[in-house]
């Protein structure tokens, strides 16, 4: 009776390891949310190809462990946005959530994954609400607060002692807050600031307005096909002798539609092709030789993304359901970074560098951006203050 007792402890005993090792072999997943298609789709692309690079070169793992990536288009739509979250939540027992392409979207479901127990780790966007009094524990991102890369043209406005400055933007919360920087940076009243409806492809009145006003410089803020069709007719309209300074217009996911229409633009941000930290070095070539294109930021700051989940993953061993080990393994960052130093601030946004690019044609015949100034040091995000986070 002993040994049959004996073998029957045994046994379970090995079931037991069996289930153990079932268990940590499933796959951890992981839900990419982004804008895939239309005028508004190409920097969500970008994010997912250079997020699913980092994956590819970890031989499908993260933190040395199997993940499952839902790949999701939230088609612009708030509403959409928080469907598939509700549905990669309850369905699918998704607990980690990375992409988010616009402030809009991004404002939709934050709160909702927070409260439901998962983390978002962003790349792309940085709301004001979310970086200040409404941020929320679980919510981390590998980007910036949207102000700062406005900021940094405002300031580097300041500094070239432009005088009369006109701003354009789309009409919804991220051209707002990307004007919002650029004038509380640069410290002038603006000649004017015109607000253009979001799908909005042709400026000529807007083009006629600058024309009329005769402004020292022009500052926009068009992602996606919207900066494409800007910076084009921008150049047709004859206005390329009037500095053209934006934020994510002229940068690697349009110039090459924008062509040499582009040349001499500047835009800010907190990394560039250019960079030469082993890191970066690597993500430019590897993002190259795959994809056949010059890597634009979304590319870099979704690469980031991984990196960053990567490093917390590996060291709670691919186990989030310790969730206050799992945020504070985030909060370290201890990962080396494609822009350099990588830390983050009391509301989950990195403490950071941003610089000034140059569109140019480089020595292969493409139009890439190279930096020329840094502005804005070590800076931390003023709603940062705003955050009861400590």
């Amino acid at each position: 009776m002993r040994i049959k007792a004996t073998l029957a402890g045994l046994g379970l005993c090995a079931l037991g390891v069996m289930t153990a090792q079932a268990q940590t072999t499933q796959p951890l997943k992981i839900g990419f949310l982004a804008e895939m298609a239309g005028i508004y789709g190409a920097p969500g692309q970008d994010q997912y190809d250079a997020f699913m690079l980092a994956v590819e070169e970890r031989g499908g793992k993260l933190g040395d462990v199997p993940v499952q990536i839902f790949k999701e288009d939230t088609q612009f739509k708030p509403d959409v946005a928080s469907q598939i979250v509700d549905r990669l939540m309850d369905r699918e027992k998704v607990e980690l959530f990375t992409g988010l392409t616009y402030t809009h979207i991004a404002l939709a479901v934050y709160k909702k994954i927070n409260d439901k127990g998962g983390f978002m780790i962003a790349s792309n966007t940085g709301p004001a609400p979310i970086a200040g009094q409404g941020c929320v524990p679980n919510f981390f991102a590998s980007t910036w607060q949207n102000d700062q890369l406005s900021e940094v043209v405002g300031k580097y406005a300041a500094e070239k002692g432009y005088k009369n400055v006109f701003a354009l933007a789309p009409n919804y919360q991220a051209g707002r807050d990307f004007v919002a920087g650029f004038k509380d940076a640069y410290g002038k009243p603006l000649l004017d600031e015109v607000y253009t409806p979001v799908a909005q492809q042709d400026f000529s009145a807007e083009l006629s307005m600058i024309q009329a006003a005769s402004p020292d410089a022009v500052y926009v803020f068009y992602p996606g096909a919207l900066g494409v069709n800007f910076v084009k007719q921008y150049h047709q309209a004859g206005l390329s002798t009037v500095p053209l300074l934006n934020t994510a217009t002229t940068e690697g996911i349009n110039l090459p539609a924008q062509g040499e229409a582009a040349t001499g633009a500047v835009n800010g941000s907190f990394w560039g092709p250019d960079f030469d930290n082993d890191t970066s070095k690597h993500f430019v070539e590897a993002f190259e030789a795959k994809y056949k294109r010059i890597p634009s930021q979304y590319a870099a700051q979704s690469y980031d993304a991984a990196l960053l989940i990567d490093s917390a993953l590996r060291k709670v061993k691919g186990d989030i359901s310790d969730k206050d080990a799992f945020r504070a393994a985030l909060k370290e960052a201890d990962f080396k970074s494609l822009r350099g130093d990588f830390k983050f601030g009391n509301n989950h946004f990195p403490i950071q560098d941003f610089h000034i690019f140059e569109a140019y044609k480089d020595d292969k015949g493409r139009m890439n951006v190279r930096r020329i100034a840094t502005p804005m040091v070590q800076a931390q995000d003023k709603f940062a203050a705003q955050c009861p986070m400590k």
